[in-house]
């Protein structure tokens, strides 16, 4: 069975050590700086780094995502996108 968005979102968000969410929401601005963290990305996360911000850095790291520009850094991610940073979270 195929999974969805929102088992997707949890995989990672338990991957990266953050707790898995019951209803479908998108990531915090917390659980997107651990996901850069757990992918090493070039994001400061000590301070408040903006969400697209931090997608900038995700997307520089993780194998199979298309290049940071204005559309894909300003949404939140795609499910191709979270099965992609799923499977990058699972190689680590």
């Amino acid at each position: 069975m195929t999974k969805t968005v929102d088992d997707l979102r949890n995989e990672i968000r338990a991957a990266v050590g953050r707790y898995e969410r019951v209803e479908s929401t998108a990531f915090t601005k917390e659980a997107l700086a651990a996901v850069c963290d757990a992918v090493g990305a070039d994001v400061d996360t000590s301070g408040r780094p903006s969400k697209p911000e931090m997608r900038t850095g995700i997307r520089e790291q993780v194998d199979g995502l298309a290049a940071p520009d204005a559309d894909n850094t300003t949404r939140a991610f795609r499910k191709a996108e979270l099965e992609a940073i799923a499977a990058a979270l699972r190689d680590e």
